[in-house]
């Protein structure tokens, strides 16, 4: 193998690099969903629900608790979707860049977890 980074490789150093970058400079996070319902439906104006241990459980919350918890929750999304162009770069580097064993025919995208 030769010691000089390809152009893809490059580019995907300085993709990751980015995407390390942008987890920095995330917020506060949660799991859940949020959604403001107004007092005239009845109950909580304001409930988060989430799962926890295969169970439902709502919350109901202040308005300023629903706007905090709204952007925590908007930070969590962003995150896994941060993560798993993370790790779809990592596969591509581990294929590409290091020695296979020798295989009667081409692995796919779908099977390498690129697609």
């Amino acid at each position: 193998m030769n010691s000089q980074p390809t152009a893809a490789a490059s580019a995907r150093q300085k993709e990751f690099a980015r995407l390390r970058a942008q987890l920095a400079n995330t917020g506060w996070i949660s799991e859940g969903y949020v959604q403001e319902r107004g007092p005239e439906v009845g109950g909580a104006s304001y409930p988060w629900t989430r799962k926890v241990k295969g169970k439902t459980v709502c919350v109901a919350l202040s308005k300023e608790q629903y706007q905090w918890l709204k952007q925590a929750i908007a930070n969590w999304r962003t995150l896994q979707q941060t993560l798993r162009q993370m790790q779809r770069l990592s596969r591509e580097e581990l294929f590409e860049s290091l020695p296979n064993p020798k295989r009667r025919k081409k692995l796919s995208k779908k099977v390498l977890g690129l697609v």
